[in-house]
């Protein structure tokens, strides 16, 4: 028999040695739930894209480039990861609709943006953007780039740009269409305007389609667009090319002079597309869609395809496509604060 001092000796290691098996369950808990947590994402990742079809954002309306470049993408990519990849078109605020769709749907990578160069102007011209162009989302690869083309339809009295700016410096009200306010090509000519000391009438219009639309039935003089979707009208002979927009002529319109070449050395404004993710995507899914975009890009017909509509295909890493855009921000951010640009 135990005495009293034993007793309660006894009482206290029993009590002790519970006390310290309840510490090693919790502490067994916490690093099983560690485990799973870093484990979660890797086995999300290898069951991906089998839950549900992948969605491409489309930022514009149907008819225009972004829509038409996700549309190409979106077959290769379908074979490649074996699952329907979809595209929906989500136009709106130059392509600020759609990009925040992206951004507030699950982060599981089956939701992903195709934008177009005005997602590099949208941060300095809308304050109130409702998301963080930076944080919120990743840049998983560059598409491409392309001169953007500045037209007038065939019966315009605008033969040749020459006339554009002669018209400009006698006062006679010049008006073109764009894309949308703050688009590229509206900066493009803002910043054309300035250092030519003319001003010219802008008339933004929602998507390349709806542009071209006015364009080749002559309601709007000139149009700047990419040559995209420029390209195919030009071909029909319902719209004459003046002056492209890149440092070099394309490739697609040899004969078509730059702005550089007009007396406007060193002027660039390329336009172009790129997919992007939201910053909750997981990171081995994004390593895997930017592979899986680069294959496609590789793929001989889609290059065909989107060399046919005068895009230099770039691709590349995530990083490549980051450092692009973050020096577009730039470089049009300043264009906006120069011009005084404000979005509708």
């Amino acid at each position: 028999m135990m005495n009293k001092k034993e007793t309660a000796y006894g009482a206290k290691a029993l009590e002790a040695f519970k006390h310290h098996r309840g510490l090693n369950t919790v502490w067994m808990c916490l690093g099983l739930a560690m485990i799973f947590a870093a484990l979660q994402p890797l086995a999300f990742a290898q069951t991906w894209p089998s839950k549900q079809a992948i969605k491409l954002v489309a930022v514009f309306p149907p008819g225009g480039s972004v829509d038409q470049v996700a549309r190409i993408l979106a077959q290769p990519l379908s074979q490649q990861l074996g699952q329907s990849v979809i595209v929906e078109n989500k136009g709106g605020a130059s392509g600020t609709v759609g990009t925040a769709q992206v951004i507030n749907a699950p982060g599981d990578g089956y939701t992903f943006a195709v934008v177009f160069d005005t997602h590099g102007v949208n941060p300095s011209l809308m304050p109130t953007l409702p998301y963080d162009t930076k944080k919120d989302l990743i840049p998983l690869v560059l598409v491409g780039t392309s001169p953007m083309v500045i037209a007038s339809h065939v019966g315009s009295e605008f033969k040749t740009f020459a006339d554009v700016m002669n018209t400009a410096k006698a006062k006679r009200n010049v008006s073109y269409g764009s894309i949308g306010n703050g688009s590229l090509g509206h900066l493009a000519m803002s910043l054309l305007g300035k250092n030519a000391q003319v001003e010219f009438i802008h008339i933004p219009y929602k998507g390349g389609g709806p542009l071209m639309n006015d364009a080749i039935a002559g309601h709007v003089p000139l149009s700047i667009g990419s040559v995209f979707v420029t390209k195919p009208h030009i071909d029909s002979k319902r719209m004459r090319p003046l002056a492209v927009t890149s440092s070099k002529r394309a490739a697609d319109l040899p004969d078509v002079p730059t702005i550089a070449e007009n007396g406007f050395p060193g002027f660039e404004a390329p336009a172009w597309w790129a997919v992007l993710a939201s910053s909750k995507t997981p990171p081995d899914i994004v390593r895997k869609m930017n592979e899986e975009l680069n294959k496609a890009l590789k793929n001989p017909e889609i290059a065909a395809k989107l060399d046919l509509q005068g895009i230099d295909i770039v691709g590349g890493s995530v990083e490549r496509a980051k450092v692009f855009i973050d020096n577009q921000m730039d470089i049009w951010s300043k264009v906006v604060k120069d011009n005084n640009i404000k979005a509708d």
